[in-house]
């Protein structure tokens, strides 16, 4: 199979100062034998899997090999690059050895395209599928990667995975081999690898700008939020001490006490006899900012959901995370949305009716309030604080609705702008996101041509950092729940 060194050569040579030339279509195509790919160019191959891939089942001896990682995001790597948290084995041995170019499928989550291609020699769940290709000169791996992880795809694979129940559904080796792939010459697997690469060169700055101005503009929006909710919107207004490092006066007139008191009933939390059949839109931590939504809900069906998606979730509700605090993920519900379910990774408050619930939702995801919430969590990597300890933690409310309603009048004017911003940046990079799925997509099943596009690649970044996730933090929470599948195994 061609090196990923060979890989970077068509790279370095096509780069050119001349403007793109966007793709087209090939001149000629023929019809697929596969109905999701429609048609190929007339000279690519197809072949089902088993004349490219064989399964390997090879044993770790010792279980000290790196502990590799499958996520629906990105792929295979090393475990220690992730933030997943469930538990670790006493003992590895026995688990399965994945070597570089080595096809990796999680064969329970397989229908959420939890696959990839192998960079490191390590261990996987004996529950896993891995699969060594046969001639190392059909596929490039990173033109591979791309391949197995497309659209249309994720749906072959939920056709050919067998199971009772949606949410265990399982990609044997014999139907996973038997999906029929194309297969470009070699030369312009390189060739779309190189495009695709100097593409995700772009994309990832552009996605990254895009993240930095809504940083800028949550600073902005936190400033302004923390002077009222702190100081009320009377500067002369006079003040007295709360013994409080990160909140020393507050006015004078407004009551300081722990969170709790201002709080009513939890949450209700759905049943394991829940209807399998019961639809919601399930938020988990991936999908909160401060203050603000940074993707869609996920559609689920309780079957097909994660045991941690149990919380039910009505309007006025504040979610605040209790694990990972450091992502600030603060959430108010504003509007009535039926079939809410949150995580469990998410405390939820309602306010007594003394008090507006917007104005303790905007109160909760303060600077002030977060970064006492961050110091008050136990843990390094993946720090955590208990509803209890959350409780106890303090904030100053004035009582006087009229005065309640003030504050939030003038935040939400000061505001508005800022959350309109944020609100825009984070549709543009849900675009892009969506931008970047579709060109890999129709470039690996040959839709578009890219023989002949000059390739640039951007002078201050020629290389594609990879720690730097286009999901950032998507995969966290799904990873957790992966791995504990392959635990019931």
């Amino acid at each position: 199979m061609i090196s990923s060194e060979q890989t970077m050569k068509p790279l370095q040579s096509t780069v050119s100062a001349k403007a793109v030339t966007e793709p087209g279509r090939y001149p000629t195509y023929k019809a697929a034998r596969v109905h999701w790919l429609g048609e190929i160019p007339a000279h690519w191959q197809e072949k089902r899997g088993k004349y490219f891939f064989r399964e390997v089942d090879e044993r770790s001896a010792t279980g000290e090999e790196e502990l590799l990682s499958v996520s629906h995001t990105t792929g295979v790597t090393p475990r220690s690059q992730k933030n997943v948290t469930m538990f670790k084995a006493e003992s590895y041995v026995g688990h399965k050895v994945a070597r570089p170019n080595d096809v990796v499928i999680n064969t329970m989550w397989a229908w959420m395209s939890a696959l990839g291609v192998s960079k490191n020699v390590g261990i996987v769940s004996p529950a896993y599928g891995v699969y060594r290709p046969i001639n190392g000169d059909d596929f490039l791996p990173e033109f591979v990667g791309y391949l197995l992880r497309t659209p249309l795809l994720k749906w072959e694979y939920i056709c050919r995975s067998t199971g009772i129940r949606s949410s265990r559904l399982r990609l044997y080796p014999d139907k996973f081999l038997d999906i029929a792939f194309p297969c470009p010459p070699a030369a312009e697997q390189e060739r779309m690898v190189s495009f695709l690469r100097a593409k995700e060169v772009q994309i990832r700055r552009l996605i990254r700008n895009k993240r930095r101005l809504i940083g800028l503009l949550n600073e902005q929006k936190q400033a302004i939020i923390n002077q009222a909710v702190t100081r009320g919107l009377n500067p002369n207004a006079p003040m007295k001490p709360t013994g409080i490092d990160w909140m020393p006066e507050v006015p004078v007139h407004w009551e300081v006490k722990p969170l709790k008191h201002w709080l009513r009933e939890s949450a209700k939390a759905l049943g394991d006899k829940t209807d399998p059949d019961y639809s919601f839109d399930y938020l988990d931590i991936s999908c909160v900012g401060t203050g603000y939504l940074t993707a869609k809900p996920e559609r689920l069906r309780f079957e097909n959901a994660p045991s941690r998606a149990r919380q039910i979730v009505q309007k006025g509700d504040t979610l605040i995370s209790t694990v990972r605090t450091y992502l600030k993920a603060v959430y108010f519900v504003e509007d009535e949305w039926p079939d809410l379910i949150a995580s469990t990774g998410f405390a939820v408050l309602r306010p007594v009716s003394e008090i507006e619930p917007k104005l303790l939702g905007m109160i909760l995801q303060s600077s002030t309030f977060i970064e006492r919430v961050i110091r008050s969590s136990i843990g390094v990597a993946y720090p955590a604080i208990s509803e209890t300890k959350l409780g106890t933690l303090h904030v100053a409310i004035p009582l006087d609705r009229e005065e309640q309603n003030l504050l939030l009048n003038a935040v939400q004017d000061e505001t508005g702008a800022l959350n309109a911003a944020i609100e825009k940046a984070q549709s543009e990079i849900a675009l892009i996101g969506e931008y970047r799925e579709r060109l890999i997509a129709d470039i690996v099943t040959g839709k578009l041509d890219v023989r002949h596009v000059d390739i640039v690649v951007p002078i201050d970044e020629a290389e594609i950092d990879e720690a730097e996730e286009l999901d950032a933090d998507d995969e966290l929470t799904n990873d957790d729940m992966m791995e504990g599948d392959d635990a019931d195994d």
